[in-house]
C-alpha cells in the first residue's frame, strides 16, 4: 500500500460515534476509513493526515479521544467520486463507512441513540465501479496469481463488467500472461514474495501488488470460496479447473468478499484460455512496441490509438483486449477477419450499423453496478436503451429480408444474441422496462420521477396528491364554504400543519351545533379563529406523507426491476458482448478504408512476406503533416526456402530503421488480433512469441544501466524463443566497448540463426555483421538508403537487398545541429580513421582538440564575393547602386 498500516488508538474512553469508527476501522485497518456523518464522509486519525496530504485539503481537530484533539478531515458527499479517484490513484485503500438509517429512525430508539453505520464496501484499483472512477474505453482488471506443485496459473476479473477468465501456464509465462491484462492490482499470495525471481515479474508488469494471506489459496478453502461467489454446489459446470486456477480463482473471490460487504456481482462463468492460444509477449516487448500506450502512458501514440475507430466504450475495451492477446489459431484469426472483411464489402450497412451503436450505452458495466447495488435508474435506462439498439440492429441485418448470403459466424453469433426474441426472460424484461421507466432519469434513486405515470396506480395516486395538493386544497375548501356557508379559508403552517381559518364573528356559526359537530375548534386569536375536520386532519397526513410513500413505492419498483435486470444477466452480458465485436469488425472496417489496408494471409508455416508495408503510427503521423510514408517489403522464413530466417539491417541513423523493425513486429500483432493489415499483402506464419529490443533505457530503480537492461532482454529472447518465434533487435552491443559489443552482436546473431532458428530482423551499425551472409545459410543483408546530394544526406526510408556502405554519423550530426566546427572536426578524425584503418595507436597523430580548434573548410571566393569587392560604392549612383544590389542578388 501507500504506507505502512498505522496503529490504531486505544479505543478505551471514545464516545459512541467514535467507537463506531473504531469497529469500523478494527476491521479495515489498512484501509482508510470514509466514515459518513451527514452530507460528509469524514476521516479521523491518521487517517485523516494521510488523506489531507494526498487530497490536499485542511486537516482540522474535532473533538478530543485520549486527552488529545482528534485530527480530522472530510469530503463532500455529493463530490466523493473524484476524491476516491485521487486516493485510488495514490495506491490507497478506502473503505466506505455509510449510514444504514435514517437519523429520524435512529431518535425513535431514544434521544442517546446513534445512527447505525457500517461499511458497505472496500474501494481498491481494481475493484472499481463507477463510471466517475474508470476509463470508459479501457479495461480495469483485478489478477490474481497462484502456483501449486510447479504449475501457475493467473485470473482475473473485469469487475465493472462481469468478465472472468483463468489459464494454467509455466512460471516464465507469467510476466507474458500479466502484461497481456494489464491488471490494476494483482492478488499475490505472500509465500510467493520469498522467490525473488516471481518478485521481480510482479514488479516489471505494473499494477498495485496486494499480498494475501496463503492460506486463502489453499484448494479447498479457494473451493469453497468460489462455490458461494457462483451460488453452484459444484465446479464441473466450469470445466476441468486445474488446482493453481482454483487456488488463483479462489483469491479473487475472497478479495470480493472482503471489499463488496456481501454483494454477489454479476459474474460470468471462467472462460479458460492457456498459454497454447494467444501470442506471448514480454512487458519490455509491449512497451518498446507501444501496443497499447505509448512510451509516454497516453493512448494517443500507440497502435490502439491509431488504428481504432470503435463507437462504442466496450468495442474499445474489446479492441485494446484483442491487441493485447493476438491469437495463435489461424481458424479463429479467420473467423475475425471473415467479419471485417464483410463489413469492407458492405459499407452502407456498415454505417448505419455504427450510427445505431452511437447510442447503445455501456450495458455491460450498467449491469455490473445494479448488481452490486451501486447502479441507479440512468442504468436501468442504458439497458433499455441498449436492448432496444440491439433489436434495431438486429433489424436492419434481417429487414426487408435477411441477407444472402448469410453473414459470416462472428456476425450471425453476435445477432443472434442482440435479437429481441433471443431470450423470452430477456424480451419480457425489455417490455417491463420499456413501459415502465420514464424518459427524464435522475442519477440516483432517491431523487424519484422515474417510473412512468400509468405503471402503479397507487403511485399515481400519491403523486397526485403531491403534486395537485393545492387544486385539492382549494376544492375541499369550496365544498366547506358550500356547506357552512361561511367565509372561511383553508391555510398551513408548520405547527398546525392544514388548519381553517376565519374571523371571530364569521365563527359563531361554526361553534354552535350542528356545525360544530363537523368544525373541531383548535385555536382563538384577537382577530381569527382556527378549526379543523376529520377529513382536513386525514388530508394533511396523506398530503405530508404523499411525497415519501411515492418515494418509497419508486424505489421498491426500483428494487423489482435490479432483481430483474440480475435474473437475466448473462443474456445482457451476450447481447453487450454481442454489440461490441459488430462494433471491432466495423470498426476495423472503417480503419482499413481509411487507410487503404488489405486481408493478411495467416497459416501454420514459418513464413512473414510483407510487401508494400507500412507503420500504420508513424504512417498516420506524417500524414497529419502531409508528408507521404515510403512502404517497404520484408521477407522471412523460418525454413529458409521463402526468404532469410534472419535480416542483417543496416543504414545511417535516421533512415528508418528502428520504424522498418517495429512496422514488421506490429504487422503480427495486428494480423493474429484478427485485423487487416497496413499492407499491400502479408502473408504469416503464426508467431508465438514475440520479442522487441528496440531503443535504449536503463532501470535506475534496480541499479540496472542501460547495457545491463539490454542484455537482460537479449538474455529472456535467447532462451525463450522458438522456431515460430518473431524477433526484432536493433543495435545489440552498443552500450560498451567497441569490439565487445561487436563480439556480443555477432554471438546473438549466430545464436537466433542456428539456435533459436527464428524469424528475426537484426539492425546494427556494425558493418562487420554483414559478412554473416556469406558464413550462415539463412542470413541475408538488408539496408535502408540515403543518398548525399549537394553536400546534404537525404534519406530514402527505402529498404533495400545488401549492407549499407556507410553509417553516415557525421553527416546526422550535423542535421542534428552539433556546432560547425565539431562536424569539421570529426570528419578531419573520420578520414584518418578510414584512410589509416588501423590501430588506435594511429590516433596519437592527431592534434588535441582542447589544443587548436579546426579550420574551417577552406574554399575560393564565390562569385558574389568577387563581384563585391569589386564594387566602389563611393563612386555610384543611386541607380548604379540600385542595379549592382540586384546583381549581387542574382549571383546569390
Amino acid at each position: 500500500m501507500n504506507a505502512q498500516t498505522p496503529a490504531l488508538p486505544d479505543a478505551a474512553g471514545a464516545t459512541p460515534v467514535m467507537a463506531q469508527f473504531f469497529e469500523a476501522k478494527s476491521r479495515q485497518p489498512d484501509a482508510l476509513v470514509f466514515f459518513r456523518m451527514g452530507d460528509f464522509y469524514e476521516l479521523f486519525f491518521e487517517d485523516a493526515e494521510r488523506a489531507s496530504a494526498a487530497l490536499g485539503i485542511t486537516l482540522t481537530a474535532r473533538g478530543n479521544h485520549g486527552g488529545a484533539p482528534i485530527p480530522m478531515c472530510g469530503v463532500p458527499v455529493h463530490a466523493a467520486e473524484a476524491y476516491l479517484a485521487k486516493l485510488i490513484r495514490s495506491g490507497f485503500k478506502v473503505a466506505v463507512c455509510e449510514q444504514m438509517e435514517d437519523p429520524a429512525e435512529a431518535k425513535k430508539r431514544g434521544g442517546k441513540s446513534i445512527v447505525r453505520r457500517d461499511v458497505v464496501r472496500v474501494v481498491t484499483p481494481g475493484t472499481l465501479t463507477e463510471d466517475g472512477l474508470l476509463d470508459a474505453r479501457g479495461s480495469n482488471r483485478l489478477a490474481a496469481v497462484a502456483v501449486r506443485a510447479g504449475a501457475a496459473a493467473v485470473a482475473s476479473v473485469e469487475l465493472s463488467t462481469g468478465e472472468v477468465e483463468c489459464m494454467t501456464l509455466s512460471r516464465d509465462g507469467l510476466a507474458s500472461a500479466l502484461a497481456s491484462l494489464g491488471p490494476s492490482e494483482i492478488l499475490v499470495p505472500d509465500r510467493l514474495f520469498a522467490d525473488e525471481t516471481l518478485r521481480e515479474t510482479f514488479k516489471s508488469v505494473g499494477g498495485l501488488i496486494q499480498p494475501m494471506a496463503s492460506a486463502l489459496a489453499e484448494p479447498a478453502a479457494a473451493e469453497a470460496r468460489l462455490k458461494r461467489l457462483y451460488g453452484v454446489d459444484t465446479l464441473d459446470g466450469f470445466g476441468e479447473l486445474s488446482g493453481a486456477e482454483v487456488s488463483a480463482l479462489g483469491l479473487i473471490a475472497a478479495h470480493l468478499e472482503t471489499t463488496q460487504a456481501g454483494r454477489l456481482p454479476a459474474l460470468t462463468a471462467p472462460r479458460r484460455a492457456g498459454e497454447a492460444d494467444v501470442m506471448a509477449i514480454d512487458p519490455a516487448t509491449r512497451t518498446s512496441l507501444e501496443i497499447e500506450k505509448s512510451l509516454s502512458g497516453a493512448r494517443d501514440g500507440s497502435l490502439l490509438g491509431a488504428i481504432d475507430r470503435t463507437i462504442t466504450a466496450p468495442g474499445a475495451r474489446m479492441l485494446a483486449a484483442r491487441l493485447a492477446r493476438p491469437l495463435l489459431d489461424p481458424a479463429a484469426i479467420d473467423a475475425r477477419l471473415d467479419a471485417v472483411e464483410w463489413f469492407c464489402e458492405r459499407r452502407p450497412l456498415r454505417q448505419k450499423l455504427r450510427e445505431t451503436l452511437r447510442g447503445m450505452g455501456d450495458m455491460a458495466r450498467a449491469l455490473s453496478r445494479l448488481a452490486l447495488g451501486r447502479g441507479g435508474p440512468r442504468d436501468l435506462g442504458c439497458l433499455r436503451d441498449g436492448l432496444a439498439g440491439g433489436e434495431v440492429i438486429a433489424n436492419l441485418f434481417t429487414h426487408p429480408e435477411p441477407l444472402d448470403p448469410p453473414p459470416p459466424v462472428e456476425i450471425a453469433r453476435a445477432l443472434a444474441a442482440l435479437h429481441p426474441l433471443a431470450d423470452a426472460d430477456l424480451a419480457e424484461f425489455r417490455r417491463m422496462l420499456g413501459e415502465g421507466l420514464g424518459t427524464d432519469l435522475p442519477a440516483q434513486t432517491r431523487d424519484g420521477g422515474f417510473v412512468a405515470a400509468g405503471v402503479r396506480a397507487e403511485l399515481d395516486q400519491a403523486r397526485a396528491l403531491r403534486d395537485d395538493s393545492r387544486k385539492v386544497i382549494l376544492q375541499l375548501e369550496a365544498r366547506l364554504q358550500a356547506e357552512s356557508g361561511v367565509a372561511l379559508k383553508v391555510r398551513h403552517n408548520a405547527v398546525l400543519g392544514y388548519f381553517v381559518e376565519t374571523t371571530a364573528k364569521a365563527a359563531e356559526p361554526l361553534m354552535a351545533p350542528p356545525l360544530n359537530a363537523t368544525f373541531i375548534h383548535r385555536q382563538t386569536l384577537a382577530n381569527q379563529v382556527r378549526f379543523t375536520t376529520v377529513e382536513l386532519a386525514e388530508l394533511d397526513a396523506r398530503i405530508a406523507q404523499a411525497a415519501e410513500r411515492a418515494l418509497a413505492m419508486e424505489v421498491a419498483t426500483f428494487e423489482a426491476w435490479r432483481e430483474g435486470a440480475i435474473a437475466v444477466a448473462a443474456a445482457i452480458q451476450a447481447a453487450a458482448q454481442g454489440a461490441a465485436a459488430l462494433d471491432v469488425a466495423a470498426g476495423i472496417a472503417e480503419w482499413a478504408d481509411d487507410v487503404g489496408a488489405s486481408r493478411p494471409i495467416v497459416d501454420r508455416s514459418t513464413v512473414f512476406e510483407a510487401e508494400a508495408a507500412r507503420h500504420p503510427v508513424v504512417e498516420a503521423a506524417v500524414k497529419r503533416a502531409g508528408d507521404p510514408f515510403t512502404p517497404n517489403d520484408c521477407r522471412l522464413d523460418g525454413a529458409g526456402v521463402a526468404g532469410a530466417r534472419l535480416s542483417i539491417v543496416t543504414g545511417p541513423n535516421m533512415a528508418g530503421k528502428s520504424t522498418f523493425l517495429r512496422q514488421n513486429a506490429l504487422l503480427a500483432v495486428l494480423a493474429q488480433a484478427g485485423c487487416f493489415v497496413p499492407a499491400k499483402r502479408l502473408r504469416l506464419g503464426v508467431v508465438d512469441r514475440l520479442f522487441s529490443r528496440v531503443g535504449a533505457g536503463d532501470d535506475l530503480a534496480r541499479g540496472r544501466s542501460t547495457f545491463m537492461a539490454e542484455m537482460v532482454e537479449t538474455a529472456a529472447i535467447l532462451t525463450q524463443a522458438t522456431p515460430r518465434s518473431l524477433v526484432i533487435l536493433d543495435e545489440i552491443g552498443r552500450g560498451t566497448a567497441t569490439y565487445d559489443g561487436l563480439a556480443i552482436a555477432w554471438a546473438c546473431a549466430e545464436a537466433l540463426h542456428e539456435t533459436n532458428r527464428c524469424r528475426g530482423l537484426f539492425a546494427t551499425h556494425y558493418h562487420e555483421l554483414a559478412v554473416l551472409e556469406g558464413r550462415l545459410a539463412f542470413v541475408a543483408n538488408l539496408s535502408l538508403k540515403a543518398k548525399e546530394w549537394n553536400g546534404e544526406l537525404i534519406f530514402l526510408h527505402e529498404a533495400g537487398p545488401g549492407p549499407a556502405d556507410r553509417s553516415y554519423g557525421v553527416q546526422v550530426a550535423k542535421l542534428a545541429g552539433v556546432p560547425p566546427a565539431v562536424v569539421v572536426r570529426a570528419r578531419e578524425v573520420l578520414d584518418r580513421l578510414e584512410r589509416e584503418a588501423g590501430a588506435p595507436a594511429h590516433l596519437d597523430d592527431l592534434p588535441l582538440f582542447a589544443a587548436t580548434a579546426p579550420e574551417p573548410e577552406r574554399r575560393g571566393p564565390s562569385a558574389a564575393e568577387t563581384a563585391l569587392r569589386d564594387l566602389d560604392p563611393d563612386s555610384m549612383s543611386p541607380r548604379e547602386a540600385m542595379d549592382a544590389l540586384y546583381r549581387l542578388k542574382g549571383l546569390l
